[in-house]
Formats: C-alpha cells, sequence, structure tokens
C-alpha cells in the first residue's frame, strides 16, 4: 500500500532544525527530572505494597478517593497514594512501608467502613515488594538498557561502520532520555511496566534504523555522483511509506491498549506511544542528519590530509 506516490521530500535541508527540536525537548525533560529531583519510582523499585481494593456501595453512593486517603492518614499511613480505577470500581493503594502494612490497612478500612469492606471480595490483588529487593530490580533494569545500547552499538559496528553504530546508540540514548522526560513530566513513577516499555521502545526504534541504514548504505554505492545530502534524502523517501505505514499501526493498536487496556497496562502502553514518536523521529531524521554530517566531516578531512 503506497500512501505516498514517489515522495521527494529535502528532508536533510532541516536537519538543523531537527537537531534543533531535540535538543529543546531533552533539556525540557531533564528540567523536570531535575525539579523531581529525578524520576519518580513505583513499590517495584522502592519497596512497599501494592493492594487493589473494592469497596461496595452503600445506597447506591461509593466510596471516595479523599475518605480512603484520610482514613489511612489518620492510621498512620502518611506517604500514602491512592488511584481510583473507574472501569473496575476499585482503588489502587500504593503504600511505601515495610512488611506487615497490608494487614493494617484492611483492618483500619473495615474498621472505619465496615458496610462497604467487611465481605469477602474486597481485597482483589495484594503485592509487597522489599527494598533490597526494589534496589536490586533498579540496578538491573538500569544494567538491561545499557547492555543492549551496547550491543546495538557492536551490532551495527559490523555490519555497517563503527561510526554509524554509535550514531545508532546516541539515537536510542535520546529516545530513551526523551521517554524519561515525559514520564518526569507527567508524573509517571517507573516500575517493571515502565522498564519493560523502554526495552520495546530499544527494539522498536532499532528497527526503523536499520531498515533506513540500509538503504543508505546501498544507495551510497549506487549513486556515487550524486550529492551525500540527496542520496540519504532518497533513501528516506524511499522507506518513507514502510515507515508511516508501520508507525501508523503500531500506534493504532498501543491507542487501543491506552483506551481499553485498564490500568494495569496503561503505564506501558503510554510510555511506549511516547518512544514510539520519538523512536520514528529519531530513525528518520535525527540519526540520518548525523550520518550525514560524519560522512562528509570524513570527506573534508581525507581531502584536507591529501592536500597537505
Amino acid at each position: 500500500m503506497q500512501l505516498l506516490k514517489n515522495p521527494n521530500f529535502s528532508f536533510m535541508k532541516s536537519r538543523k532544525l531537527f537537531y534543533l527540536v531535540s535538543i529543546i525537548v531533552i533539556l525540557v525533560g531533564l528540567i523536570s527530572i531535575i525539579i523531581h529531583k529525578g524520576n519518580k519510582y513505583n513499590i517495584d523499585f522502592t519497596g512497599g505494597l501494592s493492594m487493589e481494593i473494592a469497596p461496595r456501595p452503600v445506597n447506591g453512593e461509593y466510596m471516595t478517593v479523599s475518605q480512603i486517603r484520610d482514613s489511612l492518614q489518620r492510621n498512620g499511613f502518611i506517604d500514602v497514594e491512592i488511584q481510583e480505577l473507574f472501569r473496575t470500581n476499585s482503588f489502587l493503594v500504593k503504600v511505601k512501608s515495610e512488611g506487615g502494612a497490608g494487614d493494617k490497612i484492611i483492618e483500619t478500612l473495615q474498621s472505619d467502613f465496615p458496610e462497604q469492606t467487611n465481605y469477602e471480595g474486597f481485597i482483589r490483588s495484594q503485592e509487597e515488594v522489599g527494598p533490597r529487593a526494589g534496589a536490586d530490580l533498579r540496578a538491573s533494569g538500569l544494567k538491561a538498557i545499557f547492555i543492549s545500547l551496547f550491543l546495538v552499538l557492536i551490532y551495527i559496528w559490523i555490519r555497517y561502520r563503527f561510526t554509524w553504530g554509535f550514531i545508532a546508540a546516541l539515537g536510542l540514548l535520546h529516545d530513551i532520555t526523551i521517554t524519561l522526560g515525559i514520564l518526569s513530566l507527567t508524573g509517571k513513577e517507573i516500575g517493571m511496566t515502565i522498564l519493560a516499555a523502554l526495552l520495546t521502545v530499544v527494539g522498536y526504534s532499532i528497527n526503523n534504523t536499520i531498515v533506513i541504514f540500509d538503504r543508505i548504505r546501498s544507495n551510497l554505492k549506487l549513486y556515487r555522483k550524486e550529492d551525500d545530502a540527496q542520496v540519504i534524502d532518497r533513501s528516506i523517501n524511499e522507506t518513507l511509506n514502510r515507515t508511516i505505514m508501520m508507525t501508523f499501526t503500531t500506534l493504532i493498536v498501543n491507542l487501543s491498549l491506552m483506551i481499553f487496556g485498564g490500568p494495569v497496562i496503561y503505564d506501558f502502553a503510554f510510555t511506549f506511544f511516547v518512544g514510539i514518536i520519538a523512536g520514528t523521529y529519531s530513525s528518520m531524521l535525527l540519526v540520518t542528519g548525523v550520518v550525514l554530517d560524519s560522512v562528509l566531516a570524513i570527506k573534508k578531512h581525507k581531502n584536507l590530509t591529501k592536500s597537505k
């Protein structure tokens, strides 16, 4: 399916603008991260309790977030996060606390709201993570991201050139940095679900990059007499329909997960949504521009060496 017939856009003429856009977005995200003293981590990485509760209505009225928070804070749970899950008529309660907090929360709520909580299905799920286990998971997650970046660099170095591998790794770092910045701006907490989404973004982005790199490598050999910028523009245009279709279909599926997948999958879908946009942008416009500048710089260096 061809959405665009023989596209012929001059992307490389605007590559400095693309650099500027990326720098601005990254800086905004980094400023947000600095202001918030780093990204927030959920109990997967900090340790604590996550519990889904489903109070039943009394006379057609459900409990509210403020009622639950006031009840728990009166009984010592100061740092408590409560999220209302509208589709399931339940609440997600997160407390950064050590073992035994679950029983106390249940006792507190059943004491303060007996009619809504004293029944068998009140607790839908309960999960506790120790602080040491959370720290180990966080370290393992960061290690997984950096190992993936390193392996991508090695793979593209072997298949193409070391310079291109380094540029591709920078592109992936660009995508992850932008995604983390957006997560900070939106107040999302990083946990195992978001970590899985970040690793998925790495795979998605590098797939796009390799397709374009393949076409650039082939066209640099076929069109030796053409200007390097024209060759790279040609390569992007030749893969443009494929890039648009792949991105569009992936976004449609991802939006379905965000809308219909429920709260459990939402953070993964949201993170992947941001990563898809950042990854498509970087592989098509940013990385290719850096490749062009590197090719021009290498040729300039060779010409200066010959002239000496």
